[in-house]
């Protein structure tokens, strides 16, 4: 490992000018603790932020809900409001990493961690997001994992977070704090595909920091629930996964909310699928005919083409959960 300093804030202006001038910001540390012992990541001051009050999480008016940056995964996923409100999110949360890693991961760190990509981690190997312009070793190389959606000729990698799609498909927004001030950033803006700027990976200023994730109100009943299709049942990667939420009311769809994970590079809100949904009746066939539209714009690569028929499969599967047709 490479040396660095450490220092630990206490309070949200420290933690910024920390940040302005280069510090990484660490929390639970489950990810980046990793990369720097693999010598991914080499930053050369930690910014310990785990003393910062963004740890609540509250109802906004109307029934959204505000979770702190610095909620642990085990906070978010057990928290009445949460399970009560949008259980999706707290499926998503417990089908993550292991018990022991979500005791210790942060919402804001969740979000924000890297690719899973073998070649990204590996320092040996040609990795665009790594090191600009080197190249990417998964294009040609064994892409079973990776992304068929918002994938680049610079990058294949598919954005791991299970949280992140459950936050897409509920159009969630970023709050973030710098000595600017505060602002918002809606969270289909906030995770950046790779284009021709695969290192880039965050819609983040220099010093930025995540103080919550917000998620609006929507009518009730809202059902929800996040399906995640992996090799094993055990602390596993998604291949597929679907976030969705439905709103039916006099027996029709009135709101509906659907983002798939393990396929793209960034979570990937399916608009496709909710525009074949709002209006209809709940049916068999609908599910199927919808879910059809998951696959718009897909460019499955050499090892990774089972993906295609793999997330129609997955989306039907939880319409049909959510939407009470079991």
């Amino acid at each position: 490992m490479y040396p660095f300093s450490y220092t630990k804030v206490s309070d949200v202006g420290g933690a910024i000018a920390a940040g302005r001038r280069g510090g990484r910001y660490i929390a639970g540390g489950t990810t980046l603790v990793d990369l720097m012992r693999e010598s991914v990541e080499r930053p050369g001051e930690l910014v310990d932020i785990s003393a910062l009050p963004l740890r609540g999480v509250t109802a906004t008016a109307g029934g959204g809900l505000r979770i702190g940056a610095l909620v642990s995964m085990s906070e978010a996923a057990a928290h009445p409001k949460v399970r009560g409100t949008f259980p999706v999110i707290s499926q998503a949360l417990e089908l993550s990493a292991s018990p022991q890693l979500r005791n210790m991961a942060t919402i804001g760190g969740n979000i924000m961690q890297r690719a899973r990509c073998t070649y990204f981690r590996d320092v040996t190997a040609p990795c665009n997001k790594r090191q600009p312009g080197s190249g990417c070793a998964a294009v040609g190389g064994f892409n079973r994992s990776h992304a068929i959606l918002g994938a680049s000729d610079q990058c294949v990698a598919t954005h791991p977070s299970d949280v992140a799609v459950a936050f897409a498909a509920l159009e969630a927004t970023v709050h973030l704090l710098s000595p600017d001030g505060e602002r918002g950033v809606a969270f289909a803006d906030f995770l950046l595909q790779p284009g021709s700027t695969p290192d880039r990976e965050q819609a983040l200023q220099p010093g930025e920091l995540i103080t919550a994730v917000e998620i609006p109100a929507y009518p009730r009943p809202l059902r929800s629930g996040y399906l995640k299709v992996r090799d094993r049942q055990s602390y596993e990667f998604a291949l597929t996964s679907a976030a969705v939420a439905l709103h039916v009311r006099g027996g029709v769809i009135r709101e509906a909310k659907v983002a798939a994970g393990g396929v793209g590079t960034v979570p990937w809100k399916l608009p496709a699928v909710e525009r074949q949904l709002i209006g209809e009746r709940p049916s068999e066939a609908l599910w199927a005919e919808a879910a059809e539209q998951a696959v718009d714009g897909a460019r499955p690569l050499h090892h990774n083409r089972f993906k295609i028929e793999l997330l129609k499969r997955t989306v039907e599967r939880q319409l049909r959960v959510v939407g009470g047709m079991k």
